[in-house]
């Protein structure tokens, strides 16, 4: 068990002790959208939604929730992050959520940037129900990485 990262000798699960790694300029990139009908897109262009202004109150949403990833991820580290940007796409039937997430440490800012992609997207949701309770959230993943020991990463298009 011992080249499980998050596995003790005994089986138990550990936060992993990066003390001894050095700091290292570290980004990541995600994304992930939400569908809904072409009534309810167009009300959150428009700003007409019930709840008000969707897209401002999910950018700071997953802002928030990337600055806590530390309390809701049980095995990641909290983390000073340097700066998280949140990015919306209209597409044809959905919008877009991407989230950058950077620092200088010594772990990366991946689980960060999901959460701030995740919870934006929930909080879309959450502000535009009124309108359509169907809406589907799909899609979230890690778009790209870099820094660190395993270097940089970006996913097959």
């Amino acid at each position: 068990m011992s080249s499980l990262t998050h596995i003790d000798d005994e089986g138990a699960a550990r936060m992993v002790d990066v003390g001894a790694k050095a700091a290292t300029a570290r980004r990541a990139v995600a994304s992930g959208r939400i569908t809904m009908g072409a009534d309810v897109l167009a009300a959150i262009r428009e700003g007409n939604a019930p709840k008000g202004d969707v897209l401002s109150a999910a950018r700071i949403a997953g802002i928030m929730a990337a600055k806590r990833t530390g309390e809701l991820i049980p095995l990641c580290h909290p983390l000073g992050l340097e700066a998280v940007n949140i990015d919306f796409d209209y597409e044809a039937d959905a919008i877009r959520v991407t989230a950058t997430a950077s620092l200088t440490g010594k772990t990366g800012v991946e689980m960060e940037a999901m959460t701030a992609v995740s919870v934006a997207l929930l909080t879309i949701y959450d502000m535009a129900k009124a309108l359509d309770k169907g809406m589907v959230i799909d899609s979230v993943r890690l778009i790209a990485k870099s820094g660190g020991k395993s270097g940089d990463w970006s996913a097959p298009i």
